[in-house]
């Protein structure tokens, strides 16, 4: 029978040599093995770089990893006819190794079962002495090294290629807890991984709950800027919520990001509001319409002030004068569009109107459509209109809105309260302040109102923003934070894919910050304090976390990047963990990154992002990471707060129907039509812009292009005049 000592002695490869903070160097025995040890109990690649190795000492054992494996010749010449250490005439080639410390392992007996346990700490307590021995670890010694406590070995991500394939699990109190940043090239297998710790950690928590149907009250939310993950969670059924711009499909949701809840900030970015004039209008507005919702304005007093904007407009032509509606064709176009608004809103207003109205609103009516007819030249054109024409529509409108009645001015909402109102009321209503205040502010207040109708008005982002009818805040919340004990699923992707790229950074922005702000002031509702875990996963974080920078402080780029630096501070007090998947480390901000306690690094191999890891890791892994240039897929280094030690890691392989749609492309397949791919551009376009008259041109019986018009096109009687 073996004795203790007999098995130890079995396991010793060599001896230290000499002793630095950062590097031990130890001198290989003769026996040691030179490719795959089999004195541990399980074959192991032995010597090999990034593995580990121990040594005893009086604190435990030193555990540090292999970074140079090398051989020194013996220093004595060659002696003719003579015997050097058993090898007749030749040199003695000494094997050496240098290895660097990382942890300490220790050892305690478990009363229960009566065996021996290892746990593993960060630092060195006690560095090894010249001549001590150094250990190959065993398989017990391997997967405490590895895989850290028991009580944190919840969720397994993979197996540790450098140790035995042991299981690599972890624990995700300290996983999402303190931010995780998955960094790598793409095809180094991000997506996979991100998507893969998502439902290894539900499946996980499923298992724990057991039973028939268990829901984990988990939440997950995930930004997806390429609509990677729509598909991935498929087979989760209904604890999946998707979120995509309109029009959806039957198991899809629509997108909605309503502008009545974005902040005066939020409002200010995506309306370029400029500082003096605009911004000061802007939270005024934003204030009045907020306010005037809450306390009930009257119906008249806001179709006074939609009444108003028209005056404001009407006037701003005459002031510069004939050739702003007559002369040029795009001036005659802008006047009738103008009546042609007038005419049809007055009668709109009729039917939700007090009787004693009515009769004024219609000849208000009338007294456009009549001007139109007029002016009316057929084939939808007009003829110059005239002072006279706008004057006396004017007239008709000012004289009503002097019996109609004004708004109350009540205070006490402010700009970023989460509060509805009608947000395409806003242009008009900023046009009616600027009226009323005097001076050229009707002049400054144009553009700002402008660029927001153009926002409102865009058939991708009108339906995100102003959805009809409108959310309540409460089902908001339910839907992309979760409802009570995730009864509706601990899962929600947010597709932002067609989200227009000029307003996708606000989309982000205001869901990242609502999110946050709601778990705030869960915490603080809560008896006892306590904060709701959420995890918020944001994909190509480098599109959205750019580092400073920005000339205008109140950007879209730049208030996304600050909602995130504020998330990544105070975001783990109030249950919130940032994942953050980039592969453009040295793009993201510092600040954010700063605050990532946990990295899972694939593929890197531009020499900026190489080097900003580096820096950012406290771990002695300078070895280590020389391996990020030349890891294959599904490999990575996970370093940092989940783990006691640097390791190298093989992550899970997920199936191909629940993996991000982000896979290279197949050209081969596809070149010698392997791989089929039908091509109907009608469908394209039918998904990419809802059919309208007028949006395509006929198409000619049998053939390829346009049919002739049967009448002369009206653009042509444009261009030749």
């Amino acid at each position: 029978m073996t004795s203790a000592i007999e098995r130890l002695a079995e396991l010793v490869i060599g001896s230290v040599e000499s002793v630095a903070p950062g590097e031990i160097r130890i001198q290989l025995e003769l026996e040691a093995p030179h490719t795959t040890a089999l004195n541990t109990g399980t074959p192991s690649s032995f010597p090999r770089l990034n593995s580990y190795v121990v040594i005893p000492n009086e604190a435990g054992a030193t555990v540090a990893y292999v970074h140079w494996i090398g051989i020194e010749r013996s220093p004595y010449p060659k002696r003719a006819g003579l015997k050097d250490f058993g090898l007749i005439d030749l040199p003695f080639p000494l094997r050496k190794m240098w290895v660097a410390p990382v942890g300490t392992l220790r050892s305690r007996r478990d009363s229960a079962s009566g065996t021996v346990k290892y746990e593993l700490s960060r630092g060195v307590s006690a560095f090894p002495s010249v001549g001590d021995q150094v250990l190959i670890p065993t398989p017990e010694q391997i997967d405490a090294i590895v895989g850290g406590k028991d009580s944190e070995k919840r969720v397994r991500i993979g197996a540790s290629p450098l140790a035995a394939d042991a299981a690599i699990k972890v624990d995700p109190d300290k996983l999402f807890g303190r931010h995780l940043a998955v960094l790598g090239n793409t095809g180094s297998g991000k997506s996979c991984s991100v998507a893969g710790l998502i439902r290894w950690s539900l499946e996980a928590s499923k298992r724990e709950i057991g039973g028939e149907n268990p829901t984990p009250n988990a939440r997950f939310i995930v930004l997806d800027p390429n609509g990677e993950y729509s598909k991935a969670f498929d087979d989760l059924g209904g604890q999946t919520r998707v979120f995509r711009v309109p029009p959806v499909a039957d198991d899809v949701r629509p997108l909605d990001v309503p502008a009545w809840l974005w902040s005066g900030h939020e409002w200010t970015a995506v309306a370029h509001a400029q500082p003096g004039a605009q911004r000061p209008l802007l939270m005024q507005g934003l204030r009045e319409l907020k306010d005037g919702n809450i306390h009930g304005v009257p119906r008249e007093a806001i179709v006074r002030r939609y009444l108003g904007s028209y005056v404001i407009r009407i006037v701003a032509l005459l002031n510069q004068g004939a050739p702003a509606f007559s002369g040029s064709v795009p001036a005659r176009f802008s006047a009738a569009r103008l009546l042609e608004g007038i005419r049809d809103d007055t009668l709109a207003f009729v039917d939700d109107m007090d009787v004693a109205y009515h009769d004024a609103l219609r000849e208000i009516s009338v007294a456009a459509s009549q001007v139109l007819d007029d002016r009316s030249s057929g084939n939808g054109y007009f003829n110059d209109f005239s002072f006279d024409d706008l004057e006396g529509v004017r007239d008709q409108i000012q004289a009503l809105i002097r019996d109609l009645p004004e708004a109350v001015e009540l205070m006490g909402t402010s700009e970023d309260s989460p509060t509805y109102f009608d947000v395409n009321q806003l242009p008009a209503h900023l046009e009616q302040i600027a009226t009323e205040q005097g001076g050229n502010l009707a002049a400054f207040i144009s553009t700002l109102g402008l660029r927001i109708k153009s926002m409102l008005a865009d058939q991708r982002l009108g339906p995100v923003i102003s959805r009809d009818p409108p959310t309540t805040f409460e089902n908001w919340l339910k839907d992309y934070v979760g409802d009570d004990g995730a009864s509706n699923g601990p899962l929600a992707v947010i597709d932002l894919s067609l989200v227009p790229a000029e307003v996708v950074h606000i989309v982000v922005a205001v869901t990242a910050r609502l999110i946050f702000e709601a778990l705030q002031r869960y915490r603080r509702a809560h008896p006892e304090g306590k904060p709701l875990p959420t995890v918020l996963v944001l994909e190509e974080a480098h599109s959205f976390i750019k580092k400073g920078g920005d000339i205008d402080a109140l950007s879209p780029s730049h208030l996304c990047r600050e909602t995130f630096e504020r998330i990544a501070r105070e975001g783990r007090k109030f249950g919130l963990g940032l994942v953050l998947s980039s592969q453009r480390p040295s793009e993201l901000s510092p600040t954010v990154l700063a605050q990532c306690n946990t990295f899972l690094l694939h593929r890197l191999v531009n020499d900026a992002d190489q080097g900003l890891v580096s820096k950012l890791v406290p771990d002695n892994v300078g070895g280590l990471l020389k391996e990020l240039p030349s890891l294959p897929s599904r490999q990575a280094i996970l370093l940092g707060w989940a783990t006691p030690i640097p390791i190298l890691v093989e992550i899970d392989e997920l199936p191909d129907a629940h993996q991000p749609q982000s896979k290279d492309p197949d050209f081969w397949d596809v070149w010698t039509q392997k791989s089929p791919r039908d091509l109907n551009w009608q469908d394209v376009i039918a998904e990419w812009m809802p059919a309208h008259p007028g949006a395509e041109p006929p198409i000619a019986d049998g053939g390829d292009g346009p049919a002739e018009p049967d009448a002369p096109d009206p653009l042509l009687n444009i261009l030749g005049d």
